[in-house]
Formats: structure tokens, sequence, C-alpha cells
């Protein structure tokens, strides 16, 4: 890899829940390039949200965060909140699981668009105004300056995570991390948004960080994939490799729960139990009781 744009370093997360204190990340390693894609995948409570809600100081008074998160070699972790606030959404930019709940339904969707691009980069007024119509367009939605005076309970899913991408794109970032941009939407409107962020990765250059359960989407959109299982990342290689020869049991265990389109029908394997809780690890290796494959070292 070139010279990182972010990298990743020893990433930790306590949670002080008031009775005690748990560890949520332990030691993330994870390095983007500008202009790549790489895929987050893993069951839900694996960490992947987590770590880059870390990276950005958005958790909240409760996380302490240690290690490092280095931005074309500025430090992040513990940084003061105004250099944090040139970072978010210029920098790196973030599109969040569930676009009803991170759009306001009270504004319109021009306001909630000028707000991003008077932030990020002083626009205002009808500056601003031609702006949103042109990212609207950009991430193509239809009559976008009739669009900017809706609401968001007007437009349909779909199209309310495309005015997400929108206004993720309003500070022009080098990274965008998609929190599973795509998990309400239909299999056509979800094909139509990956399209749509790998187009505009490739026109700008941008680097992509894409968290998702889909192994198929992460597959077809990804240069390179990090396998999280609670707050460990336990593989990564370039997805080529990791799908054609997957090394750790856990990333093995996901690729047999997946039914084949072709060939003859099979039985599928799942894997037993669930992401343990971070309060309840078990000693040793935190995948071992769902293994198929652990023994007596293992813990």
């Amino acid at each position: 890899m070139t010279a990182p744009l972010i990298a990743i370093a020893g990433l930790t997360v306590d949670f002080d829940t008031g009775r005690r204190v748990v560890r949520a990340l332990h030691g993330v390693d994870l390095a983007v390039a500008r202009g790549e894609a790489v895929g987050l995948v893993g069951e839900s409570g694996s960490g992947k949200s987590v770590t880059w809600l870390a990276a950005l100081g958005l958790l909240g008074p409760r996380a302490r965060i240690g290690g490092s998160a280095r931005l074309d070699g500025v430090e992040l972790v513990g940084a003061p909140v105004r250099l944090l606030e040139t970072v978010r959404g210029r920098r790196i930019a973030m599109i969040f699981q569930d676009p009803s709940s991170s759009l306001n339904p009270v504004h319109r969707i021009g306001r909630q668009i000028g707000e991003a691009l008077a932030l990020h980069r002083g626009l205002a007024g009808p500056a601003a105004r031609a702006e949103a119509v042109r990212l609207l367009d950009r991430v193509g939605i239809p009559a976008a300056a009739r669009r900017l005076d809706d609401y968001p309970h007007q437009l349909s899913g779909g199209q309310n995570q495309r005015v997400m991408i929108a206004m993720a794109l309003a500070g022009e970032p080098d990274l965008l991390v998609a929190d599973e941009p795509t998990t309400a939407l239909d299999a056509t409107i979800q094909a139509q948004i990956l399209k749509l962020l790998g187009d505009l990765r490739r026109d700008s250059d941008m680097a992509l960080v894409l968290i998702s359960h889909d192994l198929g989407v992460v597959a077809e959109n990804c240069d390179r994939v990090a396998v999280m299982y609670a707050g460990r990342i336990v593989e990564q290689a370039e997805a080529a490799r990791l799908f054609g020869s997957p090394q750790h049991p856990y990333t093995q265990g996901l690729l047999d729960a997946l039914p084949d389109l072709e060939g003859p029908r099979r039985r599928l394997t799942p894997i037993p139990g669930t992401v343990p809780e971070p309060a309840r690890l078990p000693p040793g290796c935190a995948f071992a009781p769902r293994c198929p494959r652990a023994d007596a070292a293992c813990a």
C-alpha cells in the first residue's frame, strides 16, 4: 500500500456503564489508502461502526478511546473538538444506516443540505441552493430543484438515502464511510446506490469504507476486506484472495452460511450461537465457543 490516507493502530474503546468498564474494541489496526475501497464485514456487535465513531470522536463522554487514528499524519484520537470539527464531514464523511432517523423530519431537504454546505464550504443563499441542486443531480434524484423544497417523508427510502449521500458529498470528503447504506432498500435500488458510490469514488479518487453484512455486495465493490469479530479484526486481505481462500474459521463460517445460486441444492451450514457481549467474552479466542475447529489451546 502507498502512504495511507488514514491509519488506525491499536484502537481501543472502553465504555463506562456506571457499574463497570467494558472493553468494546481490542486493538483494531486498519489502514485505508486514497481512492481505495475497503469492506468491513462481520455480524452485528462485532465493532464495525464503533471503530469509525471512535476515530471521529462521536461516541460520547462514557467512551474512553485509546490507540491511534491518523489522518494524513494528524492524530484524531484525543484531538480537540475544534480540530475534529474540521475533519468530520469535510475530510471524512459518514453515511449512517437509517436515513429516516438521520434526516430531520421537520426541515426541508434543501435546508439540510444547505447546512452541510455552510459548515464545510462556507456557501449560503443562491450559491448554496445551486450547489444543493447540483449534488442532488449528481446522486440521481430527478427534478432536483423541486425536491429541495420537499420534506423527508415526501421522498422514498431510496431517495432519502441519496439525499444522505448528497449531504455526505457536500464537504467533498477524502474518505466516505458508508455504514450499511442499503439495509432497508430493495435489490434494484440497492444496486443503483452501490453503483453510484462506485462512480463517485472513481470520479473523485475518494476512498470508501463499506460497512456491510452482505458479503456479495462487499465482494463486488471493494478492493480489500477486513473481517471483524468481538471487537477485533480477525482477518484482512485483498477481496479476491479472502473470498477465494479464507483463512480464519470465522470467515470460513460466514462464507459457508451463504446459499449457492448455481449447482445442486445443499443444506446451509450456519454458525451456531451469537457474537458474545463485550462484558461476557470467553477466555482466550472469542470465537472458540462457536468454532468447529476449537481445541484446548484456544482457551
